[in-house]
């Protein structure tokens, strides 16, 4: 059956409510042959996400429709690949007290001048700078809990569940790069990096559409060697590192300029105690756990 993912805006609910409403969901599940596989709870911003099996959207809506009367806002089709590269594992929460945030942050990175850089040292050994490249940036997001999302060739997306995780993903990345052969024996790989944060469904067609199209476009806008952010992933950063306004830039698709802010390629100044990300869920992480080869977790 197709898989879909769907969004109710929900002001004020509680994710003890929302669970609730999951309850009634599965109780009606049989009668519309849907078999919902997990959802999410968006407390900052009052929403909950679900995500189904379901012959048609009409049947997702026929179960809501009559568990409460909360129809969704918002269903897309998605692939189950993209759900679980984005999201993490995927289960079922017992009750309230396991509900996490649907919110991911995306990161785009791009080697800058791929193509001159090919054209000048050849094929051979452009793949072996691009394994160089590649093994940088998924190592740095292995350590902070990221997921790779795609190779786009000459970079790479990944999706983090905790924004905070994103920003030293890459930092780490940036002063990977800057510590790579200082000597200058081998060329120079310059890479920049956009950082943006969403949600699933968006009024879009496409999971995390909005938060992709705009993490890509902020990469886009950087310089190589440089990290710029979208205002949501600022307010995490914000006092951990000497984050500085880049002004609004015109962002292809956006219809009016976009604020963006760049991180220094440096440590956090400090570290905060453990407590949930500007995300909101107030519950722990789907994600399964990470740690660094030598025991320590930097993120």
């Amino acid at each position: 059956m197709p898989l879909f993912m769907d969004r109710h805006d929900v002001p004020g609910a509680t994710a003890k409510d929302a669970a609730e409403a999951h309850v009634r969901d599965l109780e009606m599940s049989g009668k519309h042959s849907v078999e919902f596989l997990s959802y999410w709870f968006d407390a900052e911003a009052g929403g909950v996400f679900c995500f189904a099996k379901a012959p048609a959207r009409e049947n997702l809506v026929a179960v809501h429709r009559e568990s409460h009367g909360l129809v969704p806002n918002e269903i897309i089709g998605v692939a189950e690949d993209d759900v679980f590269r984005f999201l993490g594992r995927i289960h079922d929460p017992a009750d309230y007290t396991e509900v996490t945030s649907p919110v991911r942050t995306i990161m785009f990175t791009d080697l800058q001048g791929s193509t001159a850089l090919l054209q000048q040292v050849g094929e051979p050994e452009f793949l072996g700078l691009l394994g160089e490249h590649d093994t940088i940036i998924r190592r740095a997001t292995f350590n902070c809990h990221g997921r790779e999302v795609k190779h786009t060739g000459d970079g790479i997306m990944a999706a983090f569940d905790d924004a905070m995780n994103a920003v030293t993903c890459a930092v780490d990345i940036q002063r990977g790069f800057g510590e790579r052969f200082p000597d200058g024996s081998r060329p120079m790989l310059r890479v920049r990096i956009g950082l943006a944060s969403g949600k699933p469904v968006d009024r879009n067609d496409d999971i995390y559409g909005s938060a992709v199209v705009l993490a890509s476009r902020i990469c886009d806008a950087a310089q190589g060697g440089q990290i710029l952010v979208s205002d949501a992933v600022r307010q995490t950063a914000d006092g951990r590192f000497p984050i500085r306004p880049m002004g609004a830039r015109p962002l292809k698709g956006f219809s009016a300029p976009v604020p963006v802010f760049e991180v220094p390629p440096t440590r956090p100044m400090r570290r905060r105690s453990a407590a949930p990300s500007y995300q909101g869920s107030g519950a722990a992480s789907s994600a399964g756990s990470h740690t660094r080869a030598d025991g320590a977790d930097p993120c």
